[in-house]
């Protein structure tokens, strides 16, 4: 039989999918990657039985990123970023290994369904996973369609076995959208970013932002939040009086009235109608009207409304809601969460989703008279073509979802039950009077008939006092008229339902990409999450703002981008050309960045008012090796050294403490050495900042520590401290802390496993003797007599942590990142622990290490 092998966008959606296509018959086991499992089972594809194979990737398999050279901040000049710089595809996540995954599954397969979400993204991964399989599968007869298209909304099994039998062919135009905006934010924000980055962390030292970021889509974003703030600045309120009237309509009862004119702003003019009025005794009836009006119901929910209502009412910021959404549609609760249409197709079978609420214990007596009474057929909206609106697709219960899941749930089930229900009808009464030559009215709104307001109770008609009945020419007491002194208020910051409302009006990013914007501006420093989810800009945000203005308006205002959105948008329509478009957008950019670069001093005279030169920041720490005078300690991120006399900025490890190492020195340039730590259950390494820098060997690169050092001699460097290769990563070695006695700690210098051991030792060294079995460096231990651990009280031992039974009992292995099974292995897999004096050549395997003799800290991988 022939094979079929189908692919989905995540694990859960491939398990669900599959669930429902084999009837509940099929068989699973976990991948090679360890993150994605292989559900198998049998059926009919194209009138034939076949084999199907269903798996899934974890979102995009590939990224777009510079080659070699390019990617290192110091050897190219930005400018070069937007034309000469190659690119290339690489493997999203590495340790995935998704592309060898892929092929591995693929490989003799005759045909190939792809189930990846329906949107330009998912149009992306869909090329992504056949340029991984199509060279593996077997080959087709001549003219044989092997390549198919699932299209689908939910996870039901109406729609899942709808897509089945209807496939179709993924759209080559939309990937290639998507491929553009994938170049042109990379080469455009790329080039900005670095060269901003470097020029101004070189200049000062209270940025407070590790990255002075600049993208196409998000300096819009960031631009709209300082607008807002522009305008509150700039605000100046006016005093402006209103004249207010109370009037009886018995002896107990009285009515407020507003004035016509609403407000003046002239002291001399408001007491003026004041001396008109306040002397009359009665207030005249000139008009009464009673009208019929109707609130309309919501129209169907889109993602941008979604997103606006998680934040403004529920308090969620819009990425996390989409996660949350994300992760409600994987699980079947609803459809797909990311759509711009808000107006359903004509067979979209809206009383079989509302059926599924019939029995919900908060909204089933709503629904069940709807389904009785007939549903009302929903608002006509926009329709874009991608995918229905967010409806709910099964019930749910908030024991069953908890939290804010069952918040966001609870919400766009509320919204879909009162797209179908009746508007919301009141009757607005108003009465308008006469006192003296001054017009003065009241209104109120009585109910007629609930409505959606039902479902959606905060959006209900405010209850009003009721209005006594009159006619024209009617008179009432007058209680008395007054002259309030009032002034006019400010904007607020701007809300993240109002950025995001701004950036659908202006196509700033999709309704995927706008959380991802809105999120960004948050963690570069840029604006401040407020009470409210209100968003302040911060001075570096604001002053980023006052210079793209000042340099180029273009660079922030949104209409540039709203117009490459356009062209991105007709290269998914098969309406122009994806070279034409590309070439076009980055020569502007080049244009624009080379003037950026040229102007920037007109920036860095705002920076200078708001931010202290690096000479006058930090405090003192360590000495320099070229001048041996003290270099500043600057604590902002990203935290960094620097030296004022010899005007040059040295880079730390970032996320920890540093502080100075014993004044020991580097052999190698006489700086004074510093230790970075983690924390005291974490790791901890000394480093030479000039070396961490500038690393002084071939085989060593920017950012190692002392822990990665191949110096020969030197008492810091692996090459005395490295006692074997880790227990978990490939690459990574384990060295001895030698600062962390009595709490003695071996650290891999690559990834996080740490090994407590040997607690209490009086002193713990690393000796040039390997052991015979693993070829690990040994360890000389020295225990205090008191509290000796050793067998017969023995105070001194020798041995390797890996074999020795009596090390392996005091070994503690702690803060392991959880890896896969194929990187885990077992005994089979297991390699030498041979001892790193320097780092092994490339190519050269480790000696392997006998089966029988795994150790303790290794087989708790296993």
């Amino acid at each position: 039989m022939k094979t079929v092998l189908m692919v989905a966008e995540k694990p859960s959606l491939a398990q669900s999918i599959a669930k429902i296509l084999s009837r509940g018959t099929m068989s699973s086991h976990r991948g090679l990657n360890g993150a994605c499992s292989v559900h198998k089972y049998t059926g009919t594809f194209a009138g034939q039985p076949v084999h199907f194979k269903m798996t899934s990737v974890c979102g995009h398999v590939m990224t777009l990123d510079f080659l070699g050279k390019y990617n290192k901040w110091d050897k190219v000049d930005p400018a070069e970023l937007f034309s000469q710089a190659p690119t290339e595809k690489k493997e999203a996540n590495p340790k995935l290994n998704m592309v060898k995954f892929l092929q591995v599954e693929g490989r003799g397969c005759d045909y190939v369904v792809l189930w990846l979400d329906c949107d330009k993204e998912g149009e992306n991964i869909c090329f992504e996973v056949l340029d991984a399989v199509l060279p593996v599968m077997n080959n087709a007869h001549s003219g044989e369609k092997t390549v198919f298209r699932a299209r689908f909304s939910s996870i039901t099994d109406t729609d899942i076995c709808n897509a089945m039998t209807r496939l179709g062919e993924p759209d080559h135009n939309e990937a290639l959208s998507v491929d553009a905006r994938q170049e042109l934010d990379l080469r455009i924000g790329c080039a900005f970013t670095r060269f901003q980055t470097k020029y101004f962390q070189g200049k000062y030292g209270d940025l407070d932002s590790s990255l002075i970021s600049f993208g196409p889509c998000q300096t819009p974003t960031l631009g709209f939040c300082v607008e807002r703030h522009d305008k509150i600045q700039s605000f100046k309120p006016e005093t402006y009086w209103v004249l207010q009237a109370k009037v009886h309509t018995n002896k107990e009862e009285s009515l407020l009235l507003d004035w016509d004119r609403v407000r003046v702003f002239d002291r001399e003019i408001a007491q003026m109608f004041l001396n008109m009025t306040k002397s009359e005794k009665e207030a005249q009836v000139e008009a009464t009207s009673r009208k019929e009006k109707a609130k309309q119901r919501p129209l169907a929910l889109n993602t941008v409304e979604m997103l606006r209502v998680a934040s403004s009412a529920l308090g969620m910021g819009p990425q996390h809601a989409m996660q949350i959404a994300e992760r409600l549609y994987t699980q079947g609760y609803i459809s797909y969460p990311r759509t711009e249409t808000t107006h359903y197709p004509e067979n979209f079978d809206l009383k079989g989703s509302l059926r599924q609420q019939a029995n919900h214990p908060y909204w089933a007596d709503l629904v069940k008279q709807l389904l009785a009474e007939g549903i009302n057929r929903p608002r006509k909206g926009h329709d874009a073509g991608d995918h229905p609106p967010i409806t709910p697709m099964k019930s749910a219960t908030e024991a069953e979802l908890g939290g804010d899941a069952w918040r966001l749930y609870e919400y766009i089930t509320r919204h879909f039950i009162a797209t179908l229900s009746q508007d919301c009808k009141y009757l607005q009464s108003t009465i308008s009077f006469r006192i003296g030559p001054e017009k003065f009215t009241c209104s109120g709104k009585t109910v007629i008939s609930p409505g959606f307001t039902e479902i959606m109770p905060w959006q209900s008609v405010p209850l009003e006092e009721s209005l006594p009945t009159c006619q024209k020419g009617d008179t009432f007491s007058v209680g008395e008229v007054k002259m309030l002194e009032k002034q006019t208020s400010p904007p607020d910051y701007l809300t993240e339902a109002e950025l995001i409302t701004l950036m659908e009006k202006h196509g700033i990013g999709t309704d995927a990409s706008i959380p991802v914007h809105i999120n960004n501006i948050c963690q570069r420093n840029y604006v401040t999450v407020e009470s409210g989810r209100r968003l302040k800009p911060t001075n570096l945000g604001i002053v980023l703002v006052h210079g793209y203005y000042k340099i180029d308006a273009e660079l922030v205002l949104p209409t540039i981008r709203s117009a490459v959105e356009k062209q991105l948008n007709l290269i998914a329509q098969g309406k122009a050309d994806y070279h034409q478009v590309l070439g076009h957008t980055l020569d502007i950019f080049k244009r624009k960045f080379h003037y950026f670069v040229d102007s920037i001093a007109g920036m860095d005279e705002l920076m200078e008012v708001s931010f202290s030169p690096l000479a006058a920041t930090g405090k003192p720490l360590s000495r320099c090796g070229k001048c041996h005078r003290f270099m500043k300690y600057i604590q902002a991120k990203p935290s960094r050294l620097h030296c004022s006399h010899c005007d040059e900025t040295y880079t730390l490890p970032q996320n920890g403490t540093i502080k100075l190492y014993k004044e020991l020195r580097c052999p190698l340039d006489d700086f004074e050495l510093v230790l970075w730590s983690s924390g005291s259950r974490g790791k901890s390494y000394p480093l030479c900042p000039y070396c961490y820098n500038h690393p002084p060997f071939r085989d060593m690169k920017k950012g190692m520590g002392c822990n990665e050092c191949t110096h020969p001699t030197c008492q810091h460097s692996l090459s005395m401290l490295g006692i074997g290769q880790c227990v978990e990563c490939e690459n990574g070695v384990l060295v001895l802390d030698p600062t962390s006695g009595p709490k003695w700690k071996v650290a891999c210098n690559t990834c996080n496993v740490v090994a407590h051991c040997f607690e209490n030792a009086h002193r713990v060294r690393v000796s040039a003797d390997t052991c015979n079995t693993c070829e690990a460096a040994l360890l000389d231990v020295d225990f205090n007599k008191v509290k000796s651990p050793l067998p017969g009280n023995e105070t001194q031992h020798t041995g390797c942590i890996f074999c020795d039974p009596v090390f392996q009992e005091l070994v503690e292995l702690k803060h392991a990142a959880s890896c896969h099974p194929m990187h885990r292995g077992g005994p089979g897999r297991r390699q030498g622990r041979g001892r790193a004096r320097g780092r092994r050549p490339p190519g050269k395997p480790n000696p392997r290490r006998p089966k029988d003799k795994m150790s303790a800290l290794a087989a708790y991988f296993v």
